[in-house]
């Protein structure tokens, strides 16, 4: 399972982002980290806001619920999302078992 801590702001957790993919999909877990794979380059943010609708659709929460904390020009990158049930988050995590 993918660490993460939990917070009144909400849940904090690593993500590694792979732009440039054939379709945006979160694979699963990679060295510690919820690995996404975006459709789009990382080019003026558009990968980070992929990033963002992505989760926050997996996630059903609001887009403005998912907030990049650390990385926005890197591919690991830290992430905080707002209102979630700790349930929502570990279920995402489970359901996409480690992948290598």
């Amino acid at each position: 399972m993918i660490p993460y801590t939990e917070s009144r702001e909400g849940i904090v957790f690593k993500v590694q982002v792979v732009p440039r993919a054939s379709r945006s999909e979160i694979v699963g877990e990679h060295n510690g980290a919820l690995r996404i794979r975006v459709a789009v380059a990382p080019v003026d943010g558009a990968a980070n806001e992929e990033l963002v609708r992505l989760l926050a659709r997996a996630l059903h929460v609001p887009r403005n619920a998912v907030e990049i904390m650390a990385g926005r020009s890197g591919k690991l990158k830290t992430v905080r999302v707002a209102g979630l049930e700790l349930s929502a988050i570990r279920k995402l995590f489970v359901s996409q078992g480690p992948k290598r």
